[in-house]
């Protein structure tokens, strides 16, 4: 670590809080841009540490992976400033982004199709009319004449497709807007109505990563469907993930209005334990779900809204919603 980041991280080490020195070249501290833990306040996850002559910061909450120039610009624009001027004296890069080497792995990169070639569920009939008699927008989505066929043109899937199918393709984007995975909605009877393929298995299974707004309330619905029809929201699609992993200030759970059954009733109970915030739907709505409440004509954004808790609030609201 250059005597110049020595420096700059002894000036900004008082505003750290629980800085401290692990060893020679490495820092531990709380982060400064998430806050790290609001309910444990000797949680510590920011880290400077040094990568050959770079010093990088990484915090193992929210994710932010930053060089310290950057890290400094974000903190204090003063300090920054008398930092770049240093480094420039030394001959850096005219003072600017100086280089930071990302940490190296041993797994290659996926190569994913920025496009799907595939037509738009608009310009299908069958599909279009599924989706707008559930007052979905078809332009949302794709559509897959031979579904398992298609499919094994992305990734090998399928080994056996006699019984192959059309349906409804839903894509998964990360925040890139990188295409990472894929569900496949069928649209006549069939007891797989949903088909989960993701193209990174390293990628979360989450819709709507590429379109919410992390400064505003996150909404976390049960379906894709569903989530198109709620703001700023995503759905989880078919696994549990750790949604603090994210490093999301502000998210709602919208489970599905099913008090009787047991699957939802006990992850209702563990998302109130952690503290979290959760949607109790009021006695006077009696569909299943979100896409169910809008074409019963309830004003979905406003009864989410209205029914918010958390804490022993939640707890209480919850008991009574299970027992109806």
């Amino acid at each position: 670590m250059d005597i110049i980041d020595s420096k700059y991280i002894g000036l900004v080490s008082s505003r750290l809080q629980k800085f401290k020195r692990v060893k020679a070249n490495l820092y531990n501290f709380r982060c400064p841009l998430c806050g790290d833990s609001q309910k444990h306040k000797n949680k510590a996850r920011g880290y400077f540490y040094q990568v050959k002559t770079n010093t990088n910061y990484k915090c193992h909450n929210c994710g932010a992976s930053l060089s310290f120039n950057n890290f400094l610009k974000q903190i204090d624009s003063t300090l920054h400033k008398q930092y770049v001027m240093e480094k420039f004296k030394e001959g850096h890069a005219g003072g600017r982004n100086f280089v930071v080497e990302e940490p190296k792995f041993d797994f290659k990169r996926p190569v994913f199709r920025k496009k799907l070639d595939l037509p738009r569920a608009s310009d299908v009939a069958i599909a279009k009319e599924y989706l707008e008699k559930r007052k979905l927008d078809p332009t949302k989505f794709f559509f897959a004449q031979r579904f398992q066929e298609w499919v094994n043109t992305q990734k090998q899937t399928f080994d056996n497709i006699v019984k192959d199918e059309c349906r409804i393709i839903i894509p998964l984007y990360d925040t890139n807007s990188e295409l990472i995975g894929l569900q496949g909605r069928s649209l006549g009877p069939n007891s797989v109505k949903y088909i989960t393929v993701m193209l990174n298995e390293e990628a979360p299974k989450i819709y709507g990563l590429d379109q919410i707004e992390t400064k505003k309330p996150i909404y976390i619905v049960e379906g894709p469907f569903d989530s198109t029809l709620v703001e700023n929201s995503v759905a989880m699609c078919g696994s549990d993930i750790d949604i603090r992993t994210f490093g999301w200030s502000n998210y709602i759970w919208v489970f599905d209005n099913e008090p009787r059954n047991r699957e939802i009733v006990n992850r209702i109970s563990k998302t109130i334990d952690r503290g979290d915030q959760v949607v109790i739907w009021p006695p006077n709505i009696e569909q299943k779900d979100v896409n169910d409440m809008i074409l019963r004509g309830h004003n979905v954004m406003n009864v989410l809204e209205s029914n918010t808790y958390s804490g022993l609030k939640a707890k209480i609201k919850f008991n009574y919603w299970k027992k109806i």
